[in-house]
C-alpha cells in the first residue's frame, strides 16, 4: 500500500520536472539563438516554439531517445560478468588482444622481439 502512495506523489512530480526541463531547455535555446545568430549571421530571431523544435531536432539527430548512461552501465556490467567467468590466462589473452587491436601498450610481437 505504501508503494502505491509513493507513486501517487512521485508521478506528478516527475511530469512537472519533465515540463520544467523542457521549458528551461527551450528558453536556453531561444536566448542563445536570439543573442548570437542574428548578430553573427544576420538570421532572424526565433520564437519559443521554434526553439523547442530545434531542441527536439538536435535530440533526434545527436542524442537519440534512450536514457544516457544506461547503455554504458549495461555494457560494463556484462563485461564484468564475462571477466569473472574467465581464467587468469583467458583474461590476460583478452587484454593482450585488446592492446593489439586498439594500439595501446606493447603487443606480443613487439615484446618478443629482442
Amino acid at each position: 500500500m505504501r508503494r502505491r502512495w509513493k507513486w501517487i506523489f512521485l508521478a506528478p512530480l516527475a511530469i512537472l520536472a519533465m515540463l520544467l526541463f523542457i521549458a528551461i531547455g527551450g528558453g536556453v535555446v531561444l536566448q542563445l539563438w536570439n543573442w548570437l545568430l542574428p548578430q553573427l549571421f544576420g538570421w532572424r530571431p526565433i520564437t519559443f516554439w521554434q526553439a523547442l523544435g530545434i531542441l527536439l531536432l538536435c535530440r533526434i539527430l545527436f542524442g537519440g531517445f534512450r536514457l544516457h548512461g544506461s547503455g554504458r552501465s549495461n555494457f560494463r556490467r556484462r563485461m564484468q560478468e564475462r571477466c569473472e567467468h574467465m581464467t587468469p590466462e583467458e583474461r590476460e589473452r583478452f587484454r593482450q588482444r585488446m592492446r593489439e587491436r586498439w594500439g595501446f601498450g606493447p603487443s606480443t610481437s613487439e615484446s618478443k622481439e629482442p
